[in-house]
């Protein structure tokens, strides 16, 4: 069954802008995640790589994946970062882009969670409950291997689509009884005992999230793109050596407590790279929302990532 309505990529009314010479305009998600890039931007990584190179680059803030790819679509950013359903969804759209580098995994960083009371205890009690997810984001991914591994069906269930952000709201009001979420949600709403994780990614889902760029100004600034994968790894590392240090410092922009991020923290391994376990996974995930009619052209995921200026970058 068809779960994104590919409509969201008819843009008539948006303006196709074109960046300034050697201007990488980067459109980014305010989540940890990412938190390898915002870290590099916090910590001047990326200015200092960018200088190295002599290009600019902006800095474009949306609320999730989908919304990054409208913003490429209608020309106002050239760099995309997001998690691999919806960025192999641009691609089988028609968005000349590649996916060129990578921010590592979190098999616990998505999870089913209901409020700490309910009576859910294991996936297959969801059948006839509402369990929120943002169409078009990994958690659909997610929802529906345990779904299927469950003996269930989203017909079983209630489907509400809510953004990630309104979803902790909702669960406390009782509006619905459960969401396959990301962080920093899962640990925002577990760590104080407000939810409970009824099941993550373990075992059944890495949970990759990706860096993306339009073909054409790869070809143009390709040492633009060496800068920035320097300067995500280089965040990656901060991170994972000085976890209570990096903690503190994206605290205030995650809008959580650094005790919150040290949880979320520890639900990722952070890495530039591509390990070949990724590629897998990806190609999984293409072969899910081709299945499932999400996507109506197959895309050749080999061709899709480019590993050329990690190689470059020594990563």
């Amino acid at each position: 069954m068809k779960r994104v309505v590919l409509g969201a990529f008819l843009f008539a009314s948006l303006l196709f802008g074109v960046s300034k010479d050697g201007e990488l305009r980067i459109g980014v998600q305010p989540y940890p995640l990412y938190a390898p890039l915002w870290a590099a931007k916090e910590l001047g990584y990326l200015d200092e790589e960018f200088k190295k190179v002599g290009v600019k680059y902006t800095w474009n803030v949306f609320a999730n994946g989908p919304l990054v790819n409208e913003g490429v679509r209608g020309g106002s950013i050239d760099l995309g970062i997001m998690a691999d359903l919806p960025a192999i969804i641009a691609k089988s759209v028609g968005l000349d882009i590649a996916i060129f580098a990578n921010f590592g995994i979190g098999e616990k960083a998505l999870a089913l969670i209901v409020p700490t009371s309910s009576p859910i205890k294991e996936v297959k009690d969801i059948k006839g409950k509402k369990i929120a997810y943002g169409k078009g984001t990994y958690a659909q991914h997610l929802l529906a291997l345990l779904l299927n591994n469950n003996g269930l069906k989203f017909s079983d269930i209630t489907e509400i689509n809510l953004a990630a952000g309104d979803i902790p709201a909702a669960l406390e009001r009782g509006d619905i009884d459960g969401a396959v979420v990301w962080e920093q949600y899962i640990s925002q709403l577990t760590v104080p005992g407000k939810a409970r994780v009824v099941a993550d990614g373990t075992g059944i889902k890495l949970g990759n999230n990706i860096s993306y760029i339009k073909r054409d100004f790869a070809k143009a600034h390709p040492e633009a793109l060496v800068a920035y994968v320097k300067a995500v790894q280089r965040g990656a590392e901060y991170i994972n050596k000085n976890n209570e240090a990096a903690s503190k410092l994206l605290s205030p922009t995650f809008k959580v407590s650094p005790e919150i991020l040290r949880s979320v923290f520890s639900h990722f391994e952070y890495y530039a790279a591509f390990q070949p376990r990724d590629i897998v996974e990806i190609e999984k995930v293409k072969n899910y929302v081709l299945k499932e009619k999400i996507i109506r052209k197959d895309i050749d995921i080999k061709e899709f990532i480019t590993t050329e200026y990690l190689d470059k970058a020594g990563i």
